[in-house]
């Protein structure tokens, strides 16, 4: 049975898409899946001077290392002013030095959910402009606006975003289970 990964480019204790990228990964049907939070990686800032003196953090190695297990990935950015966090950039310059293609040249599940109405756009619009760089071979992006007004008790309650997010998670799956 395939496995991806699922998490939040966030730290926030509260992430509205931690919640997401975690709804989405237990709405998968024939695929298992891992859910990590980035907070639980102790970094410093990326520079270079930093990895030439001190070299890879052992959570960076390790990340990096578990990115190679899974056959695809679900990613929920927060939006900080119209990009990604400064954490998940972090982690991102991280993990990019140690291989180029973050994602491994598989699937990604790209979303971003926001309490306001446009949904995290600009940071999905900058990621799948970016993310193709980076390994992810096949984006399939949903975009979460109005989370607290749309999102009650673990469930999405508009109908119109349950079912654009039911096949936007189905067309995704599809391309994890139809890799060789």
């Amino acid at each position: 049975m395939k496995k991806i990964l699922a998490f939040a480019g966030s730290t926030s204790s509260t992430s509205i898409n931690k919640q997401l990228a975690t709804f989405a990964a237990k709405s998968l049907q024939q695929t298992t899946f891992d859910i990590i939070d980035l907070k639980d990686l102790t970094l410093p800032i990326y520079s270079e001077d930093e990895e030439k003196e001190n070299g890879f953090p052992e959570d960076i190695l390790q990340f990096s290392n578990s990115l190679d297990t899974y056959d695809g990935f679900i990613v929920s950015l927060a939006e900080h002013n119209g990009t990604y966090t400064a954490a998940f950039k972090n982690i991102f310059d991280w993990v990019s030095r140690l291989n180029v293609k973050v994602f491994r040249d598989k699937p990604l599940l790209l979303m971003a959910a926001s309490p306001g109405g446009m949904g995290g756009k600009f940071v999905l619009e900058a990621a799948s402009q970016r993310f193709p760089r980076q390994g992810a071979t096949s984006i399939t992006t949903f975009s979460f606006p109005n989370f607290y007004d749309n999102f009650k008790k673990f469930k999405i309650i508009n109908q119109d975003l349950l079912l654009d997010f039911k096949t936007k998670v189905q067309l995704f799956e599809n391309k994890v289970n139809n890799i060789k």
